[in-house]
């Protein structure tokens, strides 16, 4: 039986077993710290009846305006965990969060373009590619695109989700408005 939690700085510590995978992107402790700081009710951790860690999300609220909105930094499962649903369940949180405590327009994130699975589990979600970051993930092996997908939310339907309205579907990450 998976636990979705709370994710507490001492899990910082715990969950490297889900961050050893290709796919998964990773960052310094400072950045887990500085989300856990200043948004802490969108860290969720996922564990089993033991409390060993399945999975986690990582994110964030940004933006103004009708572009007010979560996004997602990091949502993973373990490899021994996945195609079980637990990453929709992770993401179903960070959305109804998003919906009733900080009335967000939509949800962002971005995903390796080269990631099918994960663009499939979004776009079942009712997640569109918004547009395309042109060698967004940067390093070894080598640079890829990032595609950047956007979920609009129940208040933006009202303004007729004008979040998903792309004027310009390849962009460089300069080109980003928020980071």
């Amino acid at each position: 039986m998976t636990t979705l939690q709370r994710m507490k700085f001492d899990d910082l510590l715990n969950f490297n077993i889900i961050n050893f995978d290709e796919l998964t992107e990773t960052f310094g402790m400072d950045f887990y710290a500085s989300y856990l700081n200043t948004w802490p009710h969108y860290q969720m951790m996922a564990r089993d009846s033991n409390g060993f860690p399945q999975g986690y999300v990582i994110a964030k609220a940004e933006g103004e305006k009708h572009l007010w909105h979560a996004h997602v930094s990091a949502v993973t499962v373990s490899p021994d965990t996945r195609r079980m649903g637990l990453g929709g369940q992770l993401m179903e949180f960070l959305e109804e969060y998003a919906v009733e405590v900080d009335e967000a327009y939509f949800v962002d994130l971005f995903v390796r373009k080269s990631n099918e699975v994960a663009i499939n589990m979004y776009k079942n979600r009712d997640y569109i590619i918004f547009r395309t970051i042109k060698d967004y993930y940067r390093g070894s092996p080598s640079e890829e695109d990032g595609v950047d997908m956007r979920k609009a939310l129940p208040r933006d339907k009202e303004l007729e989700k004008s979040s998903l309205i792309c004027d310009k579907t390849l962009i460089t990450s300069d080109e980003l408005e928020f980071y």
